[in-house]
């Protein structure tokens, strides 16, 4: 294996992946990060595995390298290497879930103030939410489209991307790459004017 090839270090089996449910992830974060990324919350496979976006098929890994945000394309093992890049991963609600819809408004919105907190305390220059619905539901946004948004998250301006997730079949890996690279741009821009 090649360093930075996608693969999986750790295939768990059926049975640990349902023993994941209700499984946290550790945020991997730093203060002062130019992107904190948000996913919806740890879907069973990545809580199983432990690292961010781990499930095959999710496309989150490929269009953060196709944007430009990491030289290479990194795997989900390698997600420490992420700050020093400049980026870092979060979830709105932290208990994995065999699907996002199993969440509740409360948990969300709950997931909302929670990411108020983080973004006050460690202060990226953007939010990066991965998911338009959980994103309108968090923020009570419900028109929010996808991009940058009028309201901020504290200091931090906020931006919409769709969820990478291989079910979401309205993005495919190039719209994807194409909307970070949209994100990536708009972070330069931000560290211009600081």
């Amino acid at each position: 294996m090649k360093r930075g090839e996608v693969t999986d270090v750790f295939r768990p089996t059926p049975a640990q992946i349902r023993a994941a449910a209700g499984r946290t992830l550790s945020d991997v974060i730093a203060p002062d990060l130019r992107v904190l990324f948000v996913g919806i919350n740890p879907g069973l496979y990545t809580a199983a595995v432990g690292h961010h976006f781990a499930r095959p098929g999710n496309r989150f890994w490929p269009a953060l390298h196709r944007s430009g945000f990491t030289p290479r394309l990194l795997s989900p093992f390698e997600e420490d290497e992420l700050p020093a890049l400049g980026c870092g991963i979060t979830n709105l609600v932290p208990r994995a879930t065999a699907s996002a819809a199993e969440l509740t408004r409360d948990e969300l919105k709950a997931g909302g103030r929670r990411l108020a907190g983080k973004v006050r305390r460690d202060r990226p220059r953007l939010v990066a939410v991965l998911g338009i619905g959980a994103y309108r539901t968090a923020f009570d946004r419900p028109r929010a489209g996808l991009g940058l948004q009028i309201e901020p998250l504290e200091a931090a301006r906020v931006w919409v991307l769709p969820n990478p997730s291989g079910l979401n079949a309205h993005h495919q890996l190039d719209d994807l790459a194409r909307r970070f690279r949209e994100l990536r741009r708009a972070a330069a821009h931000v560290d211009a004017r600081q």
